[in-house]
């Protein structure tokens, strides 16, 4: 005899996503023994109420080193794809005729910029949880509630907080305060993007 649900009973399916973390035995949300995130005296999630640990299930958080570096190879692979959009119409980031700087030209090639970095973020985060530059430094990003793959909307307003400002002014600066939280930020290594979605980054090895 069966104890499943007949057909149309309206029981949810299982969630299908494959990251989605499991926590370990103990109960919801409880860390497992010998946890590297276990919290003493922790209260509550990071955002209010949850459970104290959220990380608890998840893979280990990425190296800060790492997530620099796969920054890196999606900034060039980016870049590279801006610089073949633009060349063939002349725009530059820096058009200096005599004493004059084309700004129009620097502001069109910014526009690109931001529209192409945002939404290759946002398609390859919604998608499995990996830009290119993460997948080959085996890591990912993920909801910090419950480990899943960002939905296209959190996956936007990181994408949006990364990339907007580092598109029209202060590029390096911004990349150095917004990528290097990281490397300073407890418990969660997240950078400011990450806190504005409320994701982590995450090992895959």
């Amino acid at each position: 005899m069966t104890t499943e649900p007949p057909p149309g009973s309206g029981q949810q399916p299982p969630d299908d996503d494959p990251f989605t973390k499991h926590p370990p035995p103990g109960g919801p949300g409880a860390p497992g023994p010998g946890s590297p995130y276990d919290t003493p005296g922790a209260g509550g999630g990071p955002y209010g109420g949850g459970p104290a640990d959220p990380l608890a299930g998840m893979p280990p958080l990425a190296e800060s080193g790492r997530r620099t570096l796969a920054r890196v190879i999606d900034m060039i692979l980016v870049g590279i794809v801006v610089w073949l959009l633009t060349w063939p119409f002349g725009v530059s980031e820096y058009n200096v005729d005599g004493d004059d700087v084309n700004v129009g030209n620097s502001l069109g090639q910014s526009v690109i910029a931001a529209v192409l970095y945002i939404a290759y973020d946002t398609f390859m985060m919604s998608r499995n949880g990996q830009t290119l530059g993460k997948k080959w430094l085996h890591m990912r990003v993920a909801d910090l509630a419950d480990g899943s793959t960002p939905s296209r909307q959190t996956a936007f307003v990181r994408a949006l907080v990364l990339w907007l400002p580092f598109a029209f002014c202060c590029a390096c600066v911004w990349t150095i305060i917004a990528g290097g939280w990281s490397f300073f930020d407890r418990p969660y290594k997240q950078g400011l993007h990450d806190k504005a979605a409320k994701t982590v980054v995450v090992s895959t090895r």
